[in-house]
């Protein structure tokens, strides 16, 4: 029963979180800085992401397969390759450092 209470407050504290967002007078958002952080939030987030998926393994730092494929990966981006180009290099290259 304590799975269903979390479930619940989790749910209603999201729905206020949402509901004080569109509080939020439209003035505040229409600001420089707060339109500079907002597009600039997505990325850190995602990097942030990236790197906790990549370079953790529980309570561990580790560095295995999966740095070779995201350096693999940076390499295609800075090659210019497409999205699909660089997700296939990333992935045959970790599977290949693994099979390694």
């Amino acid at each position: 029963m304590n799975t269903w209470i979390a479930i619940g407050v989790t749910a209603f504290g999201c729905y206020l979180f949402k509901l004080l967002g569109l509080s939020v007078p439209a003035g505040a958002l229409e600001r420089p800085v707060v339109r500079r952080l907002a597009a600039l939030l997505p990325v850190a987030l995602l990097a942030a992401l990236t790197a906790q998926q990549t370079f953790t393994d529980g309570q561990h730092l580790v560095l295995d397969a999966r740095a070779a494929g995201l350096g693999a990966a940076a390499l295609a981006l800075i090659l210019r390759a497409p999205f699909l180009v660089v997700v296939a290099v990333a992935v045959i290259v970790t599977a290949a450092v693994r099979t390694l």
